[in-house]
């Protein structure tokens, strides 16, 4: 691990990938700095611009600890691309390769444990109509049932069917997932599927009848969204991503080795 420290991958791969891999070690310093990891449990994935490689966490290393340069590449079929002493996590692999195997407009996917997310994962009626922030997530989301640790092979087609052209993923009795074209995008989606759960969560503690979203305004919501993707306007990813990288910078340095 510490000789894997030493290794800077900055002049010895493409300005793209580096990019790629900056973005994608700070991504992994935002779920730390949120709370959302779990030990070393979860997993980020992202592809490398113009292959069908991509890069996921070294298995055994703290989400806070993931630089650019210690992220392992590799292919489709989960192996390396370039030497690393580490492994990745194999249910990481077969959650996230089914999802670049047939999702070309998929750059980035994001998975959490948060006890939150596994809460309403584990309600019979998934995520409610409740707040703003689930209108985000209801015009494009969908469920995977839970089949134990992600290590049969077999289970990545009924993902990939589950999945469909939805970006937000909930997995009952599991976690969350989203899918996205950017890095930003995937924290993003991210960050409001989980308001969005630990708000039905609280709201349900409360003890009171819950009010629902008119359905008027849950349609309209799901157009406007629907609107969004179609046309790629700008989700606002990018507006929040760059205080969020000051943040890094102020308060965690080295992501970007």
């Amino acid at each position: 691990m510490t000789a894997k420290a030493s290794i800077s991958y900055a002049d010895r791969v493409s300005p793209e990938e580096w990019e790629t891999r900056v973005k994608l070690a700070a991504c992994y310093r935002l779920i730390a700095h949120f709370g959302w990891d779990d030990l070393i449990f979860t997993h980020i994935s992202a592809k490398v611009p113009g292959t069908e490689h991509f890069l996921i966490n070294p298995y055994g290393k703290m989400f806070h600890e993931i630089t650019a340069s210690s992220l392992v590449k590799v292919d489709l079929n989960g192996e390396e691309v370039l030497p690393s002493p580490d492994d990745i996590n194999p249910a990481g692999y077969t959650i996230h390769s089914a999802i670049h195997e047939i999702r070309p407009d998929v750059y980035c996917v994001l998975h959490t444990h948060t006890p939150a997310g596994i809460a309403v994962s584990a309600q019979k009626q998934g995520l409610l109509p409740i707040s703003q922030q689930s209108l985000f997530v209801l015009a494009n989301l969908a469920y995977h049932a839970y089949e134990g640790v992600a290590l049969d092979h077999e289970e990545k087609a009924r993902l990939q069917h589950d999945l469909g052209s939805a970006n937000f993923l909930i997995l009952p009795n599991h976690g969350l997932l989203t899918a996205a074209p950017t890095i930003e995008d995937a924290f993003l989606s991210m960050y409001t599927l989980q308001r969005a759960c630990e708000i039905q969560v609280l709201a349900q503690a409360g003890g009171s009848e819950l009010t629902y979203v008119p359905q008027a305004v849950l349609d309209g919501a799901k157009k406007m969204v629907e609107g969004v993707l179609k046309t790629k306007s700008a989700s606002g990813s990018g507006i929040a991503w760059a205080p969020l990288i000051r943040l890094l910078n102020e308060r965690y340095p080295g992501y970007d080795l």
